[in-house]
């Protein structure tokens, strides 16, 4: 069963940058999609990023496009998210689970559906601050 397991997180300074990472020890990673997600305080999980089992695909919530790059490589079974010019805004829980792929109905015209995809890791903790 996949259980993936989140890193990278911490405390940078706005304009920083920090590369997260999506992993998993038993299972292989590229029979999924994988979407990141983050949670703030007191808001709703909101889908930032996915991308499709081969790599060759990915989609970006538009409020991250420019700064946040999705990457996987599958011989190391991570997926990574790059996340540059960090902003207070950025500041959340983040987290990724599997689907079988990011396109309907695992998106809509809002973004990534969160209750359709599966295997949630713990999350890591991304903080921004001066």
């Amino acid at each position: 069963q996949l259980q993936p397991a989140e890193s990278g997180g911490g405390l940078v300074q706005p304009g920083g940058s920090l590369r997260l990472s999506c992993s998993a020890s038993d299972t292989t990673l590229d029979r999924y999609a994988i979407g990141w997600f983050r949670q703030a305080p007191g808001k709703e999980r909101e889908g930032v990023s996915c991308i499709s089992k081969s790599g060759s695909s990915t989609t970006y919530v538009d409020s991250v496009k420019g700064r946040f790059t999705i990457s996987r490589d599958n011989a190391k079974n991570t997926v990574y998210l790059l996340i540059k010019t960090l902003k207070p805004e950025d500041t959340a829980v983040y987290y990724c689970a599997a689907s079988p792929r990011c396109d309907p109905p695992y998106s809509d015209s809002t973004g990534l559906v969160p209750g359709l995809f599966s295997a949630w890791g713990k999350g890591t903790q991304v903080s921004v601050s001066s």
